[in-house]
């Protein structure tokens, strides 16, 4: 599911305003994190990412490994950040329109 611009804007206009729900650490990408990642994706299909200092993985790295696991989308990696978007399966949410 690649992205067009126009959607990738759209989303990092989003993601703005979000605080970060995954913390990845010196432990890096775990199947645990993958875990978290997948709920929350479920749940909001639009999520932010932080990469902490102890990390050995630099933030693209990481935000590359993370999508690859959940199978998400990469939206923007800024800093210690990044965005990762998949549309939810789940009936009971209010769905992201993209353009």
């Amino acid at each position: 599911m690649a992205l067009t611009g126009k959607q990738v804007r759209q989303l990092r206009a989003l993601a703005h305003h979000l605080n970060p729900v995954v913390n990845i650490g010196k432990a890096d990408v775990t199947d645990a994190l993958a875990r978290q990642a997948e709920e929350a994706l479920e749940a909001h299909e639009l999520i932010k990412c932080s990469v902490q200092d102890g990390s050995l993985l630099s933030c693209r790295e990481a935000a590359e490994q993370l999508a690859e696991r959940v199978n998400a989308e990469v939206v923007q990696v800024i800093g210690h950040r990044f965005a990762l978007y998949r549309k939810s399966s789940r009936k009971g949410i209010k769905h992201i329109e993209l353009a």
